[in-house]
């Protein structure tokens, strides 16, 4: 059996901002777009799931101030 992580033919998960609702994609390849951002933040709290990138940017400027 293969790992599913390692198939080539795999597409991006589709996923709704767990605060904004913004449809995005997540490649759980390991290239996703969350990557290449400089902010680092814990996993999401309890109940939610990915941010998008304009979120994501919030929360940590958030966690910054």
């Amino acid at each position: 059996m293969t790992n599913p992580q390692e198939s080539p033919s795999q597409e991006p998960r589709r996923l709704a901002c767990s605060r904004c609702g913004t449809e995005f994609g997540c490649d759980l390849s390991g290239s996703c777009w969350c990557a290449e951002e400089t902010a680092k933040l814990p996993m999401p709290v309890k109940g939610e799931d990915c941010l998008c990138r304009e979120c994501l940017r919030k929360a940590a400027k958030a966690a910054v101030s």
